[in-house]
């Protein structure tokens, strides 16, 4: 039978099965210490299948396009914060303090990596561009989302005031050694993770899924749906998509105005327009405290259902105009051939 087409992902549907478990047995105490120390760990391998699976030749490939880059990386890490700051009296209201900050949160983070690829492949974009600027973004923001936390969130909720040179050494430590560590490891276990992808695919998911019930547990035994109205979530709603659809008018614009070419716009809307959730997670994870780390993640939880929506009809939309242009062409190609022949 058809999956219905109004009907949420798998994963998607985990995420809220999980938030609703933490909700009605949420873990504490001397097990939620234990939690805490498996989801470390899972998180640790995580960005080591990563580091694993990148391919040094793809990210070669698209690095020379520098111009594609820049545009990509202001629109994630100076575009987005700018616009959840520029916003913040008008949004705001709709929303709790804490739910704001997980906005500013969101336009910290980096842009996604997987969806991101996958979206300017099915739009005809410039695939070899996007792998190298999502990657990019990804390894960047280990270092410039703590900075620009320290800039835009100004919330309790920023942990317990760490420096932000506190908070990068242990993003480094449980984010970027592992990373490291699994691409010196790649021509050892790269071809095995290209031929068992779905080992990352259920670590990738696993991991955040592990996050968010820590995080929703510990919130909500500090009361967090006693703090969050039932209109807050509605408010909510409305920032993200205000939020997104912002996002991919300027970058709509700002690409067609620098006069990239079709395959490029597209890889500079859809590589600067996203935000990652699997590495959004775990940084809230490290750099919240531990009690508001649920707050903070909700609006990226919900961000990131609407952009892979929104996304995923740009993305088919685009690509079928594409297919049709092709054939088009090929069409009018063969009677003038017919002639030539004869």
């Amino acid at each position: 039978m058809a999956r219905p087409k109004l009907l949420p992902d798998n994963f998607t549907l985990c995420l809220v099965g999980t938030v609703i478990l933490a909700s009605l047995l949420p873990v504490h105490g001397q097990a939620a210490v234990g939690f805490n120390w498996v989801t470390n760990v899972a998180v640790g391998l995580l960005f080591f299948l990563h580091g694993a699976k990148l391919s040094r030749e793809a990210i070669i490939a698209g690095a020379t396009h520098w111009r594609l880059h820049v545009v990509v990386l202001l629109s994630t890490f100076a575009l987005f914060p700018l616009l959840g700051l520029a916003l913040k009296p008008l949004l705001s209201p709709l929303v709790t303090p804490a739910l704001y900050a997980g906005v500013l949160f969101l336009c910290t983070l980096p842009s996604t990596v997987q969806s991101s690829i996958a979206f300017t492949s099915i739009a005809k974009g410039n695939v070899p561009a996007a792998v190298c600027s999502a990657s990019a973004s990804s390894l960047l923001g280990i270092f410039i989302t703590p900075a620009l936390v320290s800039m835009v969130v100004t919330s309790q909720a920023a942990g317990g005031g760490a420096s932000p040179w506190h908070t990068v050494g242990n993003i480094v430590l449980q984010l970027l050694v592992p990373f490291v560590a699994g691409q010196l490891l790649r021509p050892l276990i790269g071809k095995w993770i290209e031929r068992n992808r779905g080992v990352l695919k259920f670590v990738d998911q696993g991991s955040i899924l592990l996050v968010v019930y820590g995080a929703f547990s510990e919130a909500v035994n500090e009361g967090l749906w006693h703090q969050i109205p039932l209109s807050a979530l509605g408010g909510l709603l409305v920032v993200n998509v205000v939020l997104l659809a912002l996002a991919l008018a300027v970058t709509i614009f700002v690409s067609k105005r620098l006069g990239f070419n079709r395959a490029d716009q597209i890889t500079i809307i859809f590589c600067g327009s996203k935000k990652s959730l699997a590495a959004g997670v775990p940084m809230a994870k490290v750099i919240f405290a531990s009690h508001a780390v649920g707050a903070v993640v909700l609006p990226l939880m919900l961000f990131h259902q609407i952009q892979l929506m929104v996304c995923a009809a740009l993305a088919q939309r685009w690509g079928a105009r594409d297919i049709s242009s092709e054939h088009l062409a090929a069409s009018r190609e063969r009677p003038a051939a017919a002639v030539a022949r004869r």
